[in-house]
């Protein structure tokens, strides 16, 4: 059985949520926008221990009060916790389109 190493790319991750989210957020998520929420994603799982959590809602709450602290703290903008959870969505679709067995 040939061992296949999951690939994640960024660009196409960016193009992909651009494309996925509503018309009336593509202004307010900006491709350096993106690209920095998808960093912080990874920094929020590596001091968080998620990986055996079986609460996904708790999670995505942490995840989604995470990156609007962090947008904001670090001045990329101010989201709503709605607007977080759409870009979110986008992004989880994108995975759902990567080929991991």
């Amino acid at each position: 059985m040939e061992n296949q190493e999951f690939i994640y790319d960024e660009e196409a991750a960016v193009v992909f949520i651009q494309n996925h989210l509503p018309i009336d957020l593509k202004e307010r998520f900006t491709e350096d926008c993106i690209y920095y929420l998808l960093d912080t994603i990874c920094d929020f799982y590596e001091k968080n221990d998620y990986l055996n959590e079986t609460d996904e809602e708790k999670e995505e709450k942490d995840l989604i009060k995470y990156l609007t602290s962090q947008a904001k703290k670090d001045e990329i903008g101010e989201y709503t916790s709605e607007e977080m959870l759409l870009f979110l969505k986008a992004e989880e679709a994108y995975t759902d389109t990567l080929d991991i067995d």
